[in-house]
C-alpha cells in the first residue's frame, strides 16, 4: 500500500518537474532583435580588426553566411579587407561566392548592387570580381541536351 502511494506520488512530481524544465528551456530560446545598423557594426568592427587570423575571418563570414540575411555591402568590403590582411585571396573569391548565392533567387537585382558599392575595393585590393575568373558560369558543364 505504502509502496503504491509512494510510486504515485513520485510519478506526480516526475511529470512536474518535467513540464518546468520544457517550458524555461522554451523561455530561454527568446532573444531581442538587434537593429540592423548594431548588426552591421558589429561585423565591421569584427573584421576590421589589426590582429584578426584567418581563422576568425572564416569564422565570421561562416557565421554570416550561415545567417537569414544577405551581408550588407560595408560588411563584405571589410571582409575582403581582412582576406587582404591575412593575404588570403582564395578566401576572398570564396567570400563573393558565398555572398552572391546567399542572394538566391533575386541574384540578378541584389548582386549587381552590391557589386557597384564593393567595385572601388575590389580594384583597390587587387581582387578579380567572379566574373573576371569565369566563376559566374559552371566551367565543365555539359550541353543540355535541349540545346544540341
Amino acid at each position: 500500500m505504502f509502496r503504491l502511494a509512494a510510486n504515485q506520488i513520485a510519478n506526480v512530481m516526475r511529470n512536474s518537474v518535467s513540464s518546468v524544465t520544457r517550458v524555461g528551456a522554451v523561455r530561454a530560446l527568446h532573444g531581442h532583435d538587434i537593429p540592423a545598423e548594431e548588426f552591421d557594426k558589429r561585423y565591421e568592427d569584427y573584421f576590421n580588426r589589426t590582429d584578426i587570423d584567418g581563422w576568425e575571418v572564416r569564422k565570421g563570414m561562416n557565421d554570416l553566411l550561415g545567417m537569414d540575411l544577405i551581408p550588407a555591402p560595408k560588411i563584405v568590403e571589410a571582409g575582403l579587407k581582412a582576406c587582404r590582411r591575412v593575404n588570403d585571396i582564395a578566401l576572398a573569391i570564396r567570400w563573393l561566392e558565398g555572398v552572391k548565392n546567399k542572394c538566391g533567387d533575386k541574384t540578378d537585382e541584389i548582386y549587381p548592387y552590391i557589386m557597384d558599392n564593393i567595385r572601388p575595393t575590389l580594384t583597390e585590393l587587387g581582387i578579380p570580381t567572379l566574373e573576371e575568373l569565369n566563376y559566374d558560369k559552371p566551367e565543365l558543364a555539359l550541353k543540355s541536351v535541349y540545346e544540341m
